[in-house]
């Protein structure tokens, strides 16, 4: 009965992987992007529809500070899969020049690039970029609508905002299509943004299903006001998978492993200087086992069928990297495909 839930679920869903490219304890930065680099080969070989490369600044917990450029060079290593952003942080960044990068990669791709975005968090990355707190609390809204005017076909754009002034200037390289941009949404503000403009969403992997389906109900409400069609917005849900011969070892060694890589959120700096919040990191991995997809084939599939049924995500983000070691995150990421991704 789990193999029939899973099979039907299969049909409305693509399967992709999610990267955090997070330091272990006893690596070096650069072996950790190499390493994401060869989980990303991976997953095309293994027939996942794509792969999705998160962005973060200063911390261990992912040491790719621009999902764009490696994005960039996935597509230039890669052949079939979509290559995404999970997420580029629109705080830190000048709209413009994002939406000029993913323009590019898209064109030279043949478009297989997917933006998603970000609001990002009240951190020090807003010092160091010169954007300020601003642009986090208030900001987001005016970025993200210039960005998706520059990608949407214009020949020209210009800004008369609050945070961006300039005349029109001419939109080069223009693009074909509008490119593919997902927000990513962990409360209401940002769910109600995206669903005005008829964008979909990004949930992230520490939400519940009943947590990701409440905010999509409010999704669908509030695009529905606005004349979106909320049943032809494709969202996309993260979940944390690992896959191993009954759940109990596959629990293991997600105990043994998960909490070294959450100890690199620890080195996230408020702006204001003010402490951040010091979570339980084993009460935290034991959350991400209960609503994620860890266990034998069997949890994994019935696990992922409850929460297509239960979200009607269309893609499904798996975070493979919970074994920390690179020769088990590959043996995961294989043996995920062969579990899932079968006829």
């Amino acid at each position: 009965m789990t193999a029939d839930l899973w099979r039907e679920a299969r049909r409305a869903v693509d399967l992709h992987v999610f990267l955090l490219a997070g330091q272990q304890s006893g690596t070096s930065h650069s072996e950790t992007l190499a390493a994401a680099i060869e989980y990303a080969l991976a997953a095309e070989e293994a027939g996942f529809a794509g792969v999705w490369m998160a962005e973060h600044h200063f911390i261990r917990y992912g040491v790719c500070p621009s999902a764009v450029a490696f994005a960039a060079h996935l597509l230039g290593r890669t052949s079939r899969v979509t290559v995404g952003t999970a997420a580029a942080i629109l705080s830190t960044r000048h709209p413009v020049a994002l939406a000029e990068e993913a323009v590019l990669l898209d064109e030279m791709s043949g478009g297989r690039f997917a933006l998603g975005v970000a609001r990002g968090g009240p951190w020090v990355d807003l010092e160091v970029f010169g954007t300020g707190l601003g642009r986090y609390t208030d900001g987001f809204a005016e970025s993200l609508d210039l960005l998706l005017a520059w990608t949407s076909g214009r020949e020209a754009v210009g800004a008369d905002g609050p945070l961006f002034r300039f005349r029109p200037v001419d939109v080069v390289p223009r693009p074909r299509r509008q490119v593919p941009v997902r927000v990513a949404a962990t409360g209401a503000a940002t769910v109600d943004l995206a669903a005005r403009r008829g964008l979909p969403l990004l949930l992230g992997m520490h939400a519940t299903d009943a947590e990701k389906a409440s905010m999509l109900a409010r999704y669908a409400q509030v695009a529905a006001s606005c004349g979106h069609d909320p049943a032809t917005v494709e969202h996309a849900s993260v979940h944390l998978a690992h896959i191993g011969d009954d759940d109990d070892s596959a629990g293991e060694v997600v105990r043994r492993c998960l909490p070294g890589l959450l100890a690199g959120t620890r080195g996230y700096v408020r702006i204001d200087g003010s402490a951040s919040a010091r979570r339980d990191l084993a009460a935290y991995t034991e959350h991400l086992i209960g609503v994620g997809a860890v266990g034998s084939p069997a949890t994994c599939r019935r696990r992922l069928a409850s929460s297509v049924a239960a979200t009607g995500a269309r893609h499904l983000l798996l975070m493979v990297e919970a074994a920390g070691e690179p020769r088990r995150v590959t043996a995961n990421l294989r043996r995920l495909a062969a579990t899932l991704l079968a006829d």
